[in-house]
């Protein structure tokens, strides 16, 4: 693991150090869960908890959302939240329909999506980073801020995974 935050090859200036910071919190999320079973996976704690496979799609879902925000300068589109919906909003509707699932189909998904903020990261200019966005919300945060909150909500959830990891130990 790299722990250094640094320039990385393929990225324009701060963007390298975006990805830099992006890619240690990827690879130590990675490292917390990567000897989980899929009845781990789809452990519910108490009674309204979120499942850590559940928890790992919502991951995965801010990074999709945040492509399409970003870069394509839009909302969801009907299939799109379809799709993302029970990760994104997570509760009931994502205990019901995320589990049964492998370890590895969600690796394959977190993989997918982060693959692809690579690319388009890769694509833009530092300057790009600075660029502000109207949000229907009324905020107007900048590129950088945005994918900021994308590394923020990982790390939110990282905690939340080591702590179910934890019930875990405890229940068996």
């Amino acid at each position: 693991m790299d722990y250094t935050i640094k320039q990385r090859e393929g990225f324009d200036g701060k963007i390298g150090e975006l990805v830099s910071m992006l890619e240690y919190s990827r690879e130590v999320l990675l490292d917390d869960i990567k000897d989980l079973s899929q009845s781990d996976l789809d452990f519910i704690a108490y009674e309204g908890a979120n499942s850590i496979g559940s928890l790992l799609m919502h991951i995965a879902s801010i990074d999709f959302v945040h492509q399409v925000i970003i870069f394509e300068k839009r909302d969801l589109n009907k299939d799109e939240y379809s799709r993302w919906e029970s990760a994104l909003i997570l509760g009931e509707k994502a205990r019901e329909e995320i589990q049964n699932h492998s370890l590895g189909y969600y690796l394959g998904v977190l993989f997918e999506t982060r693959e692809k903020t690579l690319s388009l990261l890769s694509s833009k200019n530092e300057e790009w980073l600075f660029e502000g966005n109207k949000w229907n919300d009324g905020t107007s945060p900048n590129n950088y801020w945005s994918w900021y909150h994308v590394m923020e909500d990982e790390i939110n959830h990282r905690g939340q995974i080591r702590l179910i990891k934890r019930m875990l130990l405890n229940k068996k």
